[in-house]
């Protein structure tokens, strides 16, 4: 099993509330501390984000000034978001309960069009109309600079030994791995078991997200088609691998199976045509549909075509009962919808759309960085298996999970990432597999790869991380501990526990952690010991 998803952002407003007043007198405090160094960086950085055409005047987004538990709850993630001095005019998080992602508005400050990922939806032959897909925001990270994270030497390998390995000798972590690094230079800080491959669980999507965001760039949308046979006056609607396309009436910047069935039925009526067989075509990934674990609330049958990922509950994220054909369903819904514009369709059976197809209408998905975002906030297995199949598909794998696997593999050590320890191991995109093996070298090697300036089209990897007490599989942790410090991906399968992410020290210093843990008998113990290890992580000079 996998840990419960976050609820819908609106239901889970009174408890950042309660959170914001626990952890407010602190925050004022660490404001109190920051506040100058804060105004040698904005004067540092502020030529950065000048206007064209007016050298060295700041760019400032023009918006509301935020309410009380925004404001708390931006300073909250301080570490990463203060250094740019741009978040706190808007907070963190948008209206569905993800981040807005600091990309938007460190690189975008001026093109700010709708707080949503994605924004509205996209047309076919016409730009989105959405926020811009952007490079992900340098000022995430504006420390390895030189400004926050460095105003005080990293924590010492000796004094992080005496605040880790109690906490992590706790008999609930049965076997486990750890380390820590300075995500400005690299260097490794303390390590236990660090190159023991063990299974990583959901950690495994950091993988996914910077093997994708590498293959495929944070600007790359995933489109479904719907075609015309002029032969035999067939309509194929058209799998890309975009799980997050929708029927429902609100589409959410997401993109929107009622678009597409308006659009098909608009340029069917320009060629006269009222009545059509209806088709379906899945050819883009190849193999099985079924994952290893079988069939499983938690991801639906993996399908280049499927409808708000086949999910028969009208939830958006956890685990849910799911259609048994995916691709099927979407098609059913797309004749249905067809039928209300005036074209009659037949009963959709399975088929493969011909070179000679004419394309009729397309929608796309967000950008590859919010779908990234997503997928880490949610731990969304139907998008990272996804994810990975696309990862597969342009490296020229086979878009199975055996060549899922391979792809991530391929493109982690084309990033020069360690993967020379014995048994590491990647069978899928999700974590589902217990065959997964990653080491906590590997996973903190990811997250500062996901850092390195040279690597802007990465950063989704770290923006998405749940925000501990707020967001995604933390929001329900961390409610007496460092909340809004730690960002980190939490792993959970029967027997495994894991966490690996990022976290602000004492000194102001970003620091990547993971630990894993196998053979745990006590899930809930488990878990608060790796919490615990983290909070100690945050409060720690350790000098």
């Amino acid at each position: 099993m996998v840990v419960p998803e976050l609820r819908p952002w609106r239901a889970a407003g009174p408890h950042v509330v309660r959170i914001a007043d626990a952890v407010r007198p602190r925050l004022a405090r660490a404001a109190e501390t920051v506040r100058p160094r804060l105004a040698r960086v904005a004067a540092a950085v502020g030529p950065r984000f000048a206007r064209p055409g007016r050298p060295g005047s700041p760019q400032v987004p023009r918006v509301a000034r935020p309410k009380t538990w925004q404001f708390t709850a931006t300073a909250a993630t301080a570490g990463l978001a203060l250094a740019a001095g741009v978040v706190t005019a808007a907070g963190p998080w948008d209206s569905s309960g993800q981040r807005t992602a600091e990309r938007d508005r460190a690189v975008t400050l001026e093109a700010a069009r709708g707080t949503d990922h994605g924004g509205t939806r996209a047309h076919a032959g016409t730009p989105p109309r959405g926020p811009r897909a952007v490079p992900p925001a340098v000022s995430v990270l504006t420390g390895l600079g030189g400004t926050a994270t460095t105003v005080k030497s990293a924590p010492g390998g000796k004094a992080l030994g005496t605040v880790l390995d109690p906490l992590l000798k706790n008999p609930a972590l049965g076997r486990r791995s750890a380390a820590v690094v300075d995500v400005a230079t690299g260097e490794r800080l303390y390590g236990t078991g660090s190159g023991d491959a063990l299974t990583p669980a959901s950690t495994t999507k950091i993988a996914t997200a910077v093997a994708a965001l590498s293959a495929m760039g944070a600007d790359h949308r995933l489109t479904t088609r719907a075609v015309y046979e002029p032969d035999t006056g067939e309509v194929v609607l058209v799998g890309g691998g975009d799980p997050t396309l929708t029927a429902r009436k609100e589409a959410d910047g997401l993109a929107s199976l009622r678009d597409l069935a308006e659009r098909t039925a608009a340029a069917l009526a320009k060629r006269g045509v009222r009545e059509v067989t209806l088709s379906y075509d899945t050819t883009l990934y190849k193999g099985t549909t079924i994952h290893p674990i079988g069939v499983n609330p938690n991801l639906a049958a993996v399908t280049p075509l499927m409808v708000d990922e086949a999910r028969t509950d009208g939830s958006t994220s956890g685990p849910a009962p799911r259609v048994a054909d995916p691709a099927a369903d979407a098609a059913r819904k797309f004749g249905d919808l067809l039928k209300e514009h005036g074209v009659k369709a037949t009963p959709p059976g399975p088929s493969k759309a011909t070179t000679r197809a004419s394309t009729l209408a397309t929608v796309s998905s967000p950008p590859l960085a919010a779908l990234v975002e997503r997928m880490l906030t949610n731990s969304d297995n139907d998008l990272a298996e996804a994810l990975a199949r696309h990862t597969a598909l342009a490296t020229g794998e086979g878009a199975d999970f055996a060549g899922a696997g391979a792809a991530i593999t391929a493109r982690l050590k084309h990033l020069g990432l360690p993967l020379k320890d014995a048994g590491i191991a990647i069978r899928d995109g999700s974590g589902l597999d217990r065959r997964d093996k990653l080491t906590a070298g590997l996973l903190t090697a990811l997250l500062v790869k996901a850092g390195d300036p040279a690597h802007p089209e990465l950063r989704p990897a770290l923006t998405g991380l749940p925000v501990a007490g707020f967001t995604g599989t933390l929001a329900g942790r961390y409610t007496d501990g460092a909340a809004g410090v730690v960002r980190a991906k939490t792993g959970t399968l029967t027997g495994v526990n894991t966490l690996a992410g990022t976290v602000v020290d004492k000194d102001g210093r970003l620091l990547a952690f993971a630990f894993l843990a196998n053979d745990t008998t006590a899930p809930t113990a488990a878990q608060s010991a790796l919490d615990k290890a983290a909070t100690a992580l945050a409060a720690c000079g350790c000098r």
